[in-house]
């Protein structure tokens, strides 16, 4: 049994604790609650100090513990970074239509940012293909730390990419093909999800193995209510464009980006969809990402609308996540919903929230230790754990178990 005593606990759950612990093995936390004198683990806090314990403990006074950050949107291991064309397989850039590409494909957990997230305390993320095609593919949520893609995942598929606006249009008017509108966008999603229905509508009757077809195999999660559409959306129009194609094929979606979300926010409410937005700490080097600013999220947070923040690594990095969520509390969003914003709402959005984003019971032990606010600039990570395992601490904390691994 590993032991984190002391500190200050934010659950996730609606518990803060100033001086509370938690309890792990084999992965998952097994206890937490508050320290209270004459308690057994108020015992073996008291042994640990004395060097007397037995028991493996983290002294975490003076310092913040609180569940894993969570990336609800990035291509981190996907857009490796200082490689060029040889570390990029985000788009597959030669047909607007591939939802049988799956992440876990291509997805190099070697890459730098892996290490970057970690050391940020960000401990999984929602990982995928890139916004060039009007279908790309599915994401898959996994953890940020291991050398085999097949251990680090949560849920595969958990997304199927669509996208809307300027990338698809940019990518296939440079080919003198389809799409180079926003309706042939729409149409070519809207004839897709209909041959997806016709499909399974026949796979029902029956189906012989020679007539499964591998393409809309692909699509049997998403109609079925198992995972949503993963919705690349900046500009208001094709915001309601997602909302109106989703509604009309009865599917669940995330709005990505929702850059100008604020400016329709009674529509995107309406919608029931959650938004996952970002990522504002980029430049606004495109016409649909001119009214992009950290106040959005604020703005559809405050109207009931369920919000995560991302940083859409690589187009701003992946360790500035909980930057962005300090940089929209200084735009009106409330600090509670912040840090909830990555984590458990991000967990929630992305559906794995049975496993991650807060600190409960049976819930992986997938936790991290800060020496302040982590929405503020100067903290630190002290320390960062993924499924139990300490996999980073920081130089000045002090942590006696042999696995420690200082730096990575």
């Amino acid at each position: 049994m590993l032991y984190i005593i002391g500190g200050k606990v934010i659950t996730m759950e609606g518990d803060v604790w100033e001086n509370g612990y938690l309890a792990i093995e084999n992965g998952k936390i097994m206890e937490l609650g508050t320290v209270k004198a004459g308690t057994p683990v108020s015992a073996i806090w008291e042994k640990n100090r004395a060097g007397l314990c037995e028991a493996q403990v983290i002294d975490a006074t003076g310092c913040i513990v609180m569940p894993g950050l969570i990336e609800a949107h990035c291509h981190m291991g996907i857009t490796e970074e200082k490689k060029g064309m040889e570390g990029d397989d985000c788009n597959e850039t030669v047909n607007p239509i591939t939802p049988f590409l799956r992440a876990i494909d291509a997805i190099n957990p070697m890459d730098a940012a892996f290490d970057d997230a970690v050391r940020a305390g960000i401990t999984s993320a929602m990982v995928g293909p890139g916004s060039s095609n009007v279908v790309g593919g599915t994401f898959a949520f996994i953890k940020t730390h291991g050398r085999s893609i097949d251990r680090l995942v949560v849920k595969d598929p958990a997304a199927m990419k669509v996208a809307f606006g300027e990338n698809p249009k940019v990518n296939y008017s440079d080919q003198n093909r389809s799409p180079v509108t926003r309706m042939a966008i729409a149409a070519m999603l809207r004839k897709e999800l209909f041959l997806a229905q016709q499909y399974l509508r026949k796979k029902g009757k029956g189906m012989k193995p020679e007539e499964q077809d591998f393409r809309y195999e692909s699509w049997i999660p998403v109609l079925m209510g198992k995972i949503p559409l993963k919705a690349h959306v900046h500009r208001a129009d094709d915001i309601l464009t997602a909302i109106r194609i989703a509604k009309e094929f009865h599917l669940s979606m995330t709005l990505d980006h929702c850059s100008e979300g604020h400016l329709i926010v009674e529509e995107v409410k309406e919608s029931g969809f959650p938004a996952i937005v970002g990522p504002d700490l980029a430049s606004r080097n495109k016409i649909e990402v001119q009214n992009m600013a950290f106040k959005t999220v604020g703005i559809l947070n405050r109207a009931g609308i369920k919000t995560a923040i991302t940083t859409d690594h690589p187009v701003s990095l992946i360790q500035a996540l909980p930057i962005c969520a300090g940089l929209a509390v200084k735009a009106g969003l409330s600090e509670e919903e912040a840090l909830k914003s990555i984590t458990i709402y991000a967990a929630q959005i992305c559906g794995v929230d049975d496993r991650v984003g807060s600190l409960k019971k049976g819930k992986d032990a997938d936790i991290v230790i800060f020496d302040g606010n982590p929405l503020e600039v100067a903290t630190r990570t002290m320390c960062t754990l993924i499924d139990g395992e300490i996999i980073y601490a920081d130089d000045t904390f002090k942590c006696p178990l042999p696995a420690m691994k200082k730096r990575l």
